[in-house]
Parts: structure tokens; C-alpha cells; sequence
């Protein structure tokens, strides 16, 4: 994970801490999301339908989508957690607002409503990646950005990287949350974050072009 890549948590949490709006923090972290997509930089859970779709196509095999996957997912945690040392040391006045948003997360029960937001925060991420590849226009995919980021912060979604982000940054400026704490809920949001990234965007995705892929298969 690079420094653009956690542009987002950086400005989500500033516009936070001034004004307490989730909506307008979740317009903050797309406008910072958008510089994690002109870096070129990748998040776990955004970019499910083109290693899938080659897998299907056997272009690809399992364990070099497993590596893909897990690369990423650990890149992302690691340097997201360094980032999150020198986001705490810098602005010590986020801690509360740190606190408070990672709570928001590690305390949620797990059932049902924590089940499909963790759903919805896989294939709102996967979905913005697919509008993106959908078109040649910078300017749609910025908008596609947007939209994504939006949904995903303003609304409060579940996905296991860029929630952890906060909770690792709660937990380095001393908030009462632990790593184990982190790990149980990381756990079945990330299962989740998978499911709806692969069921609800990237599976309907490939059987709507089922034919397309069995041509490349045959040819």
C-alpha cells in the first residue's frame, strides 16, 4: 500500500473530526479515493472480476489468484497500519473521532445487519471497479470513484481494509480496543467482503458474458 492509498482515511477523518457528518466525511474519502485511483494503487475486494474472469477462461490457475489476493490483502494491512502510526503521531486531535468510528465497528453485534453491510461494502467497492473498466472516459471513472467511495464511507459500510485502518489508528493512539478485538470482527467481514464481491458483482458479471468467455476458451 502506498502513501495514496490511504489518502482517503486521511481525508475522511479530517472533515470528521471538523464537522461530525458522516455524509460529508464520505465525500472527503472519495475525493481521496480518487488519488488511490490515479496512483494506480489496488485495495483487496476492488478488482474481483478481471482475475475471476481469467480463472474462468483458464487463463489464470487458483493458486495464482490466491497469491494475487493474498499479496494485496497483506500489503494492504501493513502499510496501512505504518500509515496509521504517522497519521496518529501527526494529528493527535483525531484521536476521539479515531476512537469512536473504530468502536463503531468492532462493537457491532454480529448478525444479520452486520452481515450485509459487510456484503454491501464488498460489492460497492468491486461494483466502482467494474464501472470503471466499463468505460474509456477519465472523467466517468472519476465519477464512478465518487459514487463508490461515497457509499462506502457516507453510509458506514463494512470492508475489512479500510475500517481496519481506523481501528489500527484508534488502537496506536490508545483507545480500549485490542488487536484481538480487531481480528474477530477483520474475520467475517473480510468473508463477507469476499462474498459480495465475487456473488452479488463478479459472478452475475461472468454469467452475463458466458458465451464471450467460452469463445476465448475455445479459440
Amino acid at each position: 500500500m502506498d502513501v495514496a492509498a490511504t489518502d482517503p482515511i486521511a481525508a475522511y477523518l479530517a472533515v470528521l473530526h471538523q464537522t461530525g457528518d458522516h455524509l460529508l466525511a464520505g465525500l472527503a474519502f472519495s475525493a481521496g479515493l480518487i488519488a488511490l485511483f490515479l496512483a494506480h494503487s489496488e485495495l483487496f475486494t476492488e478488482n474481483f472480476l478481471m482475475p475471476i474472469a481469467a480463472l474462468v477462461a483458464r487463463e489464470g490457475t487458483i493458486w495464482q489468484l490466491a497469491r494475487l489476493w493474498d499479496g494485496t490483502l497483506v500489503a494492504n494491512l501493513v502499510g496501512g497500519w505504518v500509515f496509521m502510526g504517522l497519521l496518529t503521531t501527526a494529528f493527535p486531535e483525531w484521536h476521539d473521532t479515531l476512537a469512536e468510528s473504530a468502536h463503531h465497528y468492532v462493537d457491532a453485534p454480529f448478525g444479520w445487519q452486520s452481515i450485509v453491510l459487510a456484503v454491501l461494502g464488498g460489492s460497492t467497492i468491486t461494483l466502482m471497479t467494474r464501472m470503471q473498466q466499463g468505460t474509456q472516459s477519465d472523467p466517468a471513472k472519476i465519477v464512478a470513484t465518487i459514487i463508490g467511495g461515497f457509499l462506502l464511507a457516507g453510509l458506514q459500510l463494512f470492508h475489512s481494509i479500510l475500517d481496519s485502518l481506523l481501528i489500527f489508528g484508534a488502537i496506536q493512539s490508545g483507545a480500549d480496543i485490542t488487536y484481538l478485538q480487531w481480528l474477530g470482527w477483520f474475520g467475517y467481514v473480510l468473508f463477507f467482503n469476499v462474498l459480495g464481491g465475487l456473488v452479488l458483482v463478479t459472478a452475475l458479471r461472468l454469467l452475463r458474458t458466458k458465451e464471450l468467455l467460452e469463445d476465448r476458451r475455445r479459440s
